[in-house]
């Protein structure tokens, strides 16, 4: 089994998600095919509309689309991968979200684990990734990213296999705010 950002994710939030869904096998009943289909089609369509396109701006002198990368923990599909001129290179995401002058933790791990992905697939240096919010007029938005922002992915990654496979209940986040609206809130012990 390998993990994909949403698994890190889950994990990040509260470890216990791991083990329920993973180590009893109790799926979440969540109500996401809506905007996950709908983010679909607006990758697709960008995809199709920006074919030549080349974010100069940025200082991008290649691109690759739609890339799907994988290493021993993790794997995932990129919507692009950018070279810049300095050498390195950047993760872009496009995001079926307005831009309300943040960027969610979320967002930023799925940016953390697919630099991981590209040093290893591309043996070239990440230290920052872009997110594209479709729903505002394409705002592009850079997130830095540092050595230990992809530490922490890589830790995390770990700590998951371990609750998987030596059947671990692992301690429930310290944030009880989350488990409000947590879908396993009814079968957790605090």
């Amino acid at each position: 089994m390998t993990l994909t950002p949403s698994h890190i994710i889950e994990y990040l939030y509260c470890p216990r998600f791991t083990y329920f869904e993973y180590v009893i096998a109790i799926p979440q009943y969540e109500d996401r095919h809506f905007k996950v289909q709908k983010g679909r089609e607006i990758h697709n369509q960008k995809l199709e509309q920006n074919k030549e396109y080349l974010r100069r701006r940025i200082g991008a002198i290649e691109r690759y689309n739609d890339q799907y990368l994988a290493n021993e923990f993790l794997r995932g599909r990129i919507d692009e991968v950018l070279k810049l001129e300095d050498g390195t290179m950047t993760p872009l995401d496009y995001k079926f979200a307005a831009y309300d002058d943040k960027v969610f933790e979320t967002y930023k791990t799925q940016l953390y684990c697919y630099a991981w992905l590209i040093e290893e697939n591309f043996h070239c240096k990440v230290n920052k990734g872009y997110l594209v919010y479709t729903r505002s007029n394409n705002k592009l938005v850079e997130v830095e990213i540092k050595d230990s922002d992809k530490h922490l992915v890589k830790e995390a990654s770990r700590e998951i296999y371990q609750i998987i496979e030596n059947n671990y209940y692992p301690k429930a986040t310290k944030s009880k705010m989350r488990c409000v609206t947590c879908t396993y809130r009814n079968i957790c012990t605090k």
